[in-house]
């Protein structure tokens, strides 16, 4: 499985349509709107200005799992997003991206090691997984690495779809 095959509700609980960001760089990242590293979304956007026309979207997945930071309705989340941060990029329907209910996108995600070896569950929120356009998890970067951080960059610049 990967990315392009899961099935997944947009933020309005429309159908989103994953399989058409086939060919494209993913970088999907749980996030929260109540957390000390929500303004991420800042870098988040700025990625998505930066590459979006190379091939490349973020795509947010809200989550509550982490210390309640994600309580919001849709609308709410929504809003928050597009007033306080400007968010352009596609947020889905809220998740669990860990334990019993772990939703499939992140059973295959969490099955992806970052750096350093380790594979797993999500350590909190805005962590980051790169799908290449091919759907291959291409790498994974934890909460604290910064969105625009070089190794975040190299990386996309690395898997974008060549012109």
């Amino acid at each position: 499985m990967s990315l392009f095959d899961t099935s997944i509700a947009a933020l309005d609980g429309s159908p989103l349509d994953v399989a058409a960001l086939r060919g494209q760089a993913v970088l999907v990242v749980n996030v929260a709107s109540k957390c000390g590293l929500t303004p991420q979304y800042t870098a988040l956007e700025e990625l998505q200005k930066t590459y979006g026309d190379r091939g490349f979207t973020v795509l947010g997945v809200p989550c509550n799992q982490f210390g309640g930071q994600e309580p919001g309705s849709a609308e709410e989340i929504a809003t928050f997003c597009s007033a306080t941060y400007g968010v352009t990029f596609p947020l889905t329907e809220k998740v669990d991206v860990n334990g019993p209910d772990r939703h499939p996108l992140y059973a295959e995600l969490t099955a992806t090691p970052d750096a350093a070896g380790a594979a797993g569950d999500v350590q909190w929120n805005f962590e980051k997984f790169l799908v290449a356009p091919d759907g291959r998890v291409a790498a994974r970067f934890r909460p604290r690495t910064e969105p625009l951080a070089a190794e975040v960059t190299d990386a996309v610049e690395a898997v974008l779809p060549q012109a």
